[in-house]
């Protein structure tokens, strides 16, 4: 966990520094637990103002430094989030509530493996080229706004810090105040791995205050967000009058096609530990399940056993698969979905509302799955943000495309199958990242949303672009 001294501090200008008179404090929850672990500092307008212009301040001397060198400062930023690894999985572990195994194997994993891709694209890139006589450039954008979510706390972190520092970008990183302890620690990397002052700058806060303070400040080029739809549209607003590029990462209700010639067991299961990783709190997580109406009792059986086969515990205990959501906020969101479903006549086939059962404190939900789902149902419009299935049954794959891109969504789609069916599919569905028979993680591929899943894409050499403009110097070659 992040040293304690530090919970009351914001990392601004190279050091670590109190909050300007005015803020307050927040406490942070243990999910698993309810239990507050520590304090952390609210950030006023004026801290993310004094964060921001020591970003302006830093961004001439550091755009110009050679790109090589610019990787070579991210190699130690990897070598020492390495070193510190343990140290992320268990912070993450504490304001998440993410069981250990996951916050290890997946959670600080993800910071890893963005920071290794993002050195990888960048040694790969090609970063000035000649166009008749024209020199083309590619060149930081300026000061960008970062604003991180909860859910996959360094899995965005490093997805904006990582290409922003190797663009040649000066930055200004506000976590997700719910589950701050991890981007702490990485203000710790950065610091260690001998950052230039100003160039990464750290401040929490709530969205209404440091968030719309970084997405309007008039020094600000650019804003990176991740986070939900509706504060995703406020961002925007508040970026437009100073025509700033906004890149964003919002929500998703993701459809999963299981083909009539897939293994329906083996996809079912897929699916539900797709849709539950994480607790269900991912934004491209498979949360709608399209099978055959031939299948559905073959489907349903399969689903069960999958939910059944969930281990719910202590997030310290190695064979815990899933832990709590969030918050009592969420806890109680996620409670109201199911009733909903309830209400609207969806077949629970397993879980439903309260808590596990044995299960007295912290904010576990049981893993629900329903069937007999229709598209106008709740549970089917809204992006939940938990463990909470929908399964949809379908005629024809006409019906299932329709059904599927019938969302304001359009983060991530899935198809179960054969490759071979299923890749005329996967060109007719309306998603940014289209997954074929759950395939291993591709930090190399591009990651962002169509629709009201947000614009811009993240990962490798995509996320690089969105943090560069293009130059052209016409008449370099005359």
């Amino acid at each position: 966990m992040a040293n304690s001294k530090h919970l009351g501090q914001f990392y601004i200008s190279g050091g670590w520094v109190d909050p300007l008179p005015g803020g307050t404090k927040a406490g942070v929850e243990n999910p698993a637990t309810e239990e507050i672990v520590g304090d952390i500092a609210l950030g006023t307008e004026a801290d993310a103002d004094r964060a921001i212009l020591a970003a302006r301040a830093a961004f001439d001397d550091w755009t110009v430094v050679p790109v090589e060198e610019r990787i070579a400062l991210v190699k130690k930023i990897l070598e020492v989030y390495n070193s510190r690894y343990e140290d992320f999985a268990q912070a993450m572990s504490t304001e998440m509530g993410a069981p250990i195994e996951w916050a290890r194997g997946a959670q600080a994993w993800a910071g890893q493996v963005h920071i290794e891709s993002t050195i990888k694209a960048a040694e790969e890139m090609v970063w000035e080229y000649m166009r008749g006589d024209t020199r083309i450039v590619m060149e930081g954008i300026g000061v960008c706004a970062l604003i991180t979510p909860w859910n996959w706390p360094m899995n965005q972190i490093a997805c904006k810090v990582a290409p922003a520092l190797i663009a040649g970008c000066t930055m200004v990183l506000k976590p997700s105040e719910i589950a701050p302890l991890s981007g702490l620690l990485f203000a710790e990397v950065c610091h260690e791995a001998g950052v230039p002052a100003g160039v990464f700058n750290l401040v929490n806060g709530v969205g209404p205050v440091v968030g719309a303070r970084m997405s309007s400040h008039p020094e600000v080029d650019m804003v990176s967000f991740t986070g939900s739809t509706r504060a995703g549209t406020a961002i925007a607003a508040a970026a437009a009058p100073t025509v700033k590029r906004v890149a964003q990462e919002l929500g998703g209700k993701s459809p999963n096609i299981i083909l009539p010639s897939a293994d329906i067991h083996e996809a079912v299961k897929a699916g539900v530990a797709g849709c539950f990783a994480n607790t269900g709190q991912s934004c491209d997580a498979p949360t709608r399940m399209f099978v055959p109406r031939a299948a559905t009792a073959a489907a349903y059986a399969a689903a069960k056993e999958a939910a059944d086969e969930v281990v719910i515990g202590a997030t310290t205990d190695a064979a815990t698969t899933m832990g709590p959501l969030i918050s009592k906020l969420q806890f109680d969101k996620v409670q109201g979905m199911i009733q909903a479903g309830i209400d609207e006549g969806a077949t629970l086939i397993s879980g439903g509302t309260g808590r596990p059962q044995g299960v007295n404190r912290g904010w576990y939900v049981q893993p629900t799955i329903f069937g007999d789902v229709t598209n106008e149902m709740t549970i089917s419009r809204e992006e939940i943000f938990g463990p909470v299935l929908a399964i949809l049954p379908y005629d024809s794959i006409d019906d299932a495309v329709r059904m599927a891109n019938d969302t304001p969504y359009g983060l991530a789609a899935y198809i179960a199958g054969p490759v071979e069916e299923a890749k005329p599919i996967a060109r007719r569905l309306r998603a940014g990242t289209v997954n074929l028979n759950y395939p291993d993680w591709d930090t190399f591929a591009p990651f962002g949303g169509y629709k009201q899943s947000g614009n811009g894409r993240e990962y490798a050499d995509w996320g690089i672009h969105d943090f560069c403009e293009i130059k052209g110097v016409v008449g370099w070659g005359a």
